[in-house]
């Protein structure tokens, strides 16, 4: 083995940004200081006076969730593949001589953010960005929700019934170890999916699945398929009711909404219609009578315009790997709004490779 050169890194970095170096794509298009003012109002740093160890750039702390958003990483695996990759150090703006952080300081970072509420904030300034880049919201929008899973709960029925009601089971009170790992906000719900044709030709009843964890709202432009706004509630939450909680976005140039059955409600109806937008929404098939013709075919014409909002729930889930790991609503609001963000970068970086503006 021959002893390394001079230009060896710089060779290598090079390498990595002739194959396609994704975070050097980040980095080019997104100006993170953008979120600079906001981070720093949230940590409220000291001027360093009183002597310490000064923090880790603010910055660059935010740089490294994005990369745990990205990769569905852990904070030591974190901590380790900073270490590992030249791809993550050159993204964070790190020699091979700096100090990394570790992973309790990650864990720390996020803590911070997340007991200052700043997440819609963060996700709001980088939609102002678009913005300016001429990515305004046009030609209405998608609304729909997911599950996101968590860590399935092993709590007995009496204590399930506290926890709908409210209150912390006697037996948790005295083991505060316990108590933090107890997820009181997560939901069971059960989701409904279509049961595959049997061999003899006759369709089955529809499969009941049972999930735990959380639900993220989400509403989409129909143009250029950024997120625009969103919520995140237990999974139990009903979709219908979200619509009128700021889930439409007031901004964007069309009026037409698309969503499925789950958002038809006389109530939503009436607030879209108020509002100045054009309910697109799904109609619901009639109990106990066939669907009418007529109302089937304008059902799929308006799942044709509603399927790009699934993209945006396939591409987390299944290659960001999204997972609650987290205790508690306002962690899960934390890692669904950190997804949020990452997805418009990441949708940002298709629109300049297509040129679409």
């Amino acid at each position: 083995m021959r002893e390394p050169g001079l230009f060896d890194v710089d060779e290598r970095l090079k390498r990595l940004s002739d194959i396609g170096d994704q975070l050097e794509a980040y980095g080019r298009l997104v100006d993170f200081e953008i979120f600079r003012s906001v981070l720093d109002k949230a940590l409220a740093y000291g001027d360093g006076a009183k002597g310490g160890r000064p923090p880790f750039d603010p910055v660059m702390m935010f740089k490294i969730l994005i990369i745990q958003t990205q990769n569905n990483l852990s904070d030591d695996r974190t901590e380790f593949l900073i270490n590992d990759r030249l791809s993550f150090m050159r993204f964070l703006g790190l020699g091979l001589s700096d100090k990394v952080p570790d992973a309790k300081t990650i864990w720390a970072f996020r803590e911070r953010l997340n007991k200052a509420g700043v997440i819609t904030d963060l996700f709001a300034r980088f939609d102002q960005y678009i913005r300016d880049a001429g990515y305004i919201p046009m030609s209405g929008q998608l609304i729909d929700a997911s599950l996101i899973a968590a860590p399935k709960q092993r709590n007995s029925e009496d204590e399930k019934a506290d926890i709908k009601a409210g209150k912390i089971p006697q037996d948790w009170q005295d083991k505060p170890a316990k108590l933090r790992q107890k997820d009181r906000d997560g939901r069971w719900t059960v989701k409904f999916g279509k049961a595959k044709e049997r061999k003899d030709g006759s369709l089955p009843r529809d499969i009941a699945i049972p999930h735990f964890g959380y639900k993220a709202h989400t509403g989409i432009d129909k143009r250029y398929r950024f997120i625009r706004t969103w919520d995140a509630t237990d999974a139990s939450r009903y979709d219908g009711r979200m619509l009128r909680k700021g889930l439409l976005d007031k901004t964007n140039t069309g009026r037409s909404v698309w969503a499925d059955t789950a958002y038809r409600s006389k109530k939503n109806e009436a607030f879209m219609e108020k509002h100045g937008f054009v309910s697109q929404v799904h109609y619901r098939k009639p109990k106990g009578k066939p669907m009418p013709a007529h109302i089937s075919r304008g059902n799929a014409t308006k799942s044709k315009h509603r399927a790009p909002i699934e993209h945006v729930f396939a591409y987390q889930k299944n290659i960001m790997g999204l997972f609650v790991r987290s205790v508690g609503l306002e962690r899960a609001k934390m890692k669904i709004g950190l997804a949020n963000i990452f997805y418009n970068m990441h949708r940002l970086v298709q629109l300049d490779r297509t040129g679409m503006v």
